[in-house]
């Protein structure tokens, strides 16, 4: 199990009462198909341990907030699992989105049904299924951009330090040194926002030390994040007026118009790459978004043949003879190998799905193929 990896959680909860935590889970998550699919996405998976993506996430983040202050954006078809998944949030907690508009949308709702409940909120947003190995390091660091936010004044993003020279994320520039706050961290004012570089360019940005991965984990004030929209995205703003001084029970019935009315974009497009009052604090905590079943591989811990087996119930019935480095999800039935070497096996009920482990992100190609075959009943 991954979580033996992780460093114990004894950082206090933040002094902050009107600190609220949004946390993301209505993505589809096709990046681990065949056991992540649009009708159980990875954050509701036990990818590593007892949890699923959804469950330690929460747990996370229970170090900073009370259950009774997390709020989950999710999508009407996922909503009855998350409440399932986490009990102790209330269920009016649980915001169903009627359709998917993207993140900037979703952090905004999130962001107003907090200010619903508190008018001076402020909101530490995060994904659903993102990996952190170094608990307490990520409270600490969370808890300074909180500090930051509360001013009323920054959009505080949390930049991963980089480890490898990745293509998959985004990558923030800082400019110049803000100010120094407790323990080595710094506060970074941004400079610019590339997306997804080649593997050329991201090494560059690497060497330069100027350079964050974009983990979208952003921290503000509810009021600060309004100016920002009715100044930069103003026609979303417009849109949302409806909740802006709703009741609870009128805020859910009005989100289906509010969605009708406004676009999809994520918040990087919409707020982060236009506010000049948009300022980082660098995170290095073992970050990872566990993208493909690669990182999932990199992540779990080997047997001595290097081999990673997943498996829901207790025997974990595989059989691996002359096979080394290889990632297998069993389902219940053997699964036998011999002289098998970096592939990656993912046995589900309906699909198996046998890969090299090297080409873990062409496994879109198959949803591309499926897509195009039109067999929507395997996606």
């Amino acid at each position: 199990m991954m979580y033996g990896l992780f460093t114990k959680m004894d950082t206090k909860m933040t002094n902050n009462k009107h600190v609220y935590a949004v946390l993301l889970a209505g993505g589809g998550g096709t990046r681990l198909w065949p056991k992540s699919r649009e009708k159980t996405p990875k954050q509701f998976l036990k990818l590593f341990g007892d949890e699923t993506m959804l469950q330690y996430t929460a747990r996370r983040i229970t170090k900073l907030v009370d259950w009774d202050k997390i709020i989950v954006v999710t999508n009407t078809k996922y909503q009855a699992e998350v409440l399932k998944q986490l009990p102790k949030i209330p269920k009016s907690n649980v915001i169903a989105e009627p359709k998917k508009k993207d993140t900037a949308l979703a952090m905004l709702v999130g962001t107003l049904y907090a200010r619903s409940l508190d008018e001076n909120a402020v909101i530490i947003n995060s994904a659903s299924d993102h990996v952190v190995t170094d608990e307490a390091e990520f409270a600490r660091v969370m808890n300074a951009a909180v500090r930051v936010a509360t001013n009323k004044q920054s959009l505080v993003t949390v930049g991963i330090t980089p480890t490898y020279p990745a293509t998959g994320f985004g990558y923030i520039k800082i400019a110049n040194d803000i100010e120094r706050l407790d323990r080595g961290l710094t506060l970074f004012s941004v400079n610019s926002f590339t997306e997804k570089p080649n593997h050329s360019t991201a090494r560059a940005f690497i060497s330069t030390g100027r350079y964050f991965w974009n983990a979208n984990m952003y921290v503000w004030a509810a009021e600060t994040l309004l100016t920002a929209f009715k100044q930069h995205l103003p026609e979303m703003f417009a849109a949302t007026q409806k909740i802006q001084q709703a009741t609870r029970t009128d805020f859910v019935q009005l989100l289906p118009q509010v969605y009708t009315e406004s676009n999809a974009i994520s918040i990087d497009y919409a707020i982060s790459e236009k506010a000049d009052n948009l300022v980082l604090i660098p995170g290095d905590f073992g970050w990872n978004d566990v993208g493909d079943w690669k990182v999932v591989y990199e992540l779990e811990k080997k047997d001595i043949q290097g081999n990673v087996v997943l498996d829901e119930s207790t025997k974990a019935p595989v059989l691996a003879i002359d096979s080394t480095n290889n990632l297998v999800h069993s389902n219940k039935r053997l699964v036998a190998m011999l002289g098998i070497r970096d592939t990656m096996v993912i046995d589900t009920d309906e699909i198996l799905m046998i890969i090299p482990k090297g080409r873990s992100q062409d496994v879109k190609k198959i949803i591309e193929q499926l897509k195009a075959e039109n067999r929507t009943e395997y996606l």
